[in-house]
């Protein structure tokens, strides 16, 4: 567990940390280049650098949180990559589901491996569950999300790397978009940007501006004409679920 200053969230909690690239938005993944680093660190939880590892001893953290938080799940790893079983799957929503005083944010890019398993899976409203959706090719993603069970479901458009045109956000609470950055971050356009805050308020979608990122993410910073956006779900009118 660790604070985290992604804006969207307040902390970590990693119980599978390590992945393998899929698709464009992976190229230059944050989470390898950190795992490497806490690696050559000697951290023990990143012995094996980038590869994939479960963490059974991970999964009483969120009981000994004595106040309400908000919890990024798994910013090192995708809690569905094809070798975490389900079994393991099952114990993080577990701790989710007696948890439900935290609110979690889980995030794959293997929607289709979610939709194959979502209905073995119990999700209650503290569950937040998105999709990465840096451009067109992987916009089956949304599809394979909104037939979930999932009580809460959301976009990441980061990094945004081509226009989202034409989206179907129906049962989609939450959009974020957000720049790539780094030494080799590749560009976002400004029109992609405003074209998805427009879909957002016709479809009465919340939408959050991550950054711009770029090289000099903090110089960048992270307005949109004049202002920052931070918008969020509202999760009252979300029918709850009980366990």
């Amino acid at each position: 567990m660790a604070q985290s200053s992604i804006e969207w969230t307040e902390m970590t909690w990693n119980p599978t940390t390590g992945c393998k690239k899929i698709s464009a938005g992976c190229k230059y993944c944050y989470a390898e280049v950190m795992a490497r680093r806490l690696e050559a660190m000697g951290v023990e939880k990143y012995k094996d650098g980038f590869e994939l590892r479960l963490h059974e001893d991970s999964l009483h953290i969120p009981y000994e949180w004595k106040k309400p938080k908000v919890v990024f799940v798994n910013s090192m790893s995708d809690l569905f990559h094809k070798d975490v079983p389900l079994s393991f799957i099952q114990k993080v929503f577990e701790v989710m589901n007696n948890t439900s005083q935290h609110t979690y944010q889980v995030l794959t890019k293997r929607a289709e491996r979610l939709y194959k398993m979502h209905d073995k899976l119990t999700w209650t409203t503290n569950i937040w569950m998105g999709v990465s959706v840096e451009n067109e090719k992987v916009k089956d993603r949304i599809d394979f999300l909104r037939e979930t069970n999932a009580k809460v479901k959301f976009l990441s458009c980061e990094p945004l790397i081509g226009p989202l045109y034409n989206l179907n956000l129906d049962q989609i609470h939450w959009t974020i978009v957000g720049g790539e950055s780094g030494r080799k971050a590749r560009p976002m356009k400004e029109s992609w940007v405003w074209d998805i805050r427009q879909q957002c308020a016709d479809q009465g979608v919340a939408f959050f501006f991550k950054q711009w990122g770029g090289t000099n993410k903090k110089k960048a910073g992270r307005k949109l004409g004049g202002r920052t956006y931070d918008e969020m779900p509202i999760i009252e009118k979300i029918e709850p679920v009980e366990i």
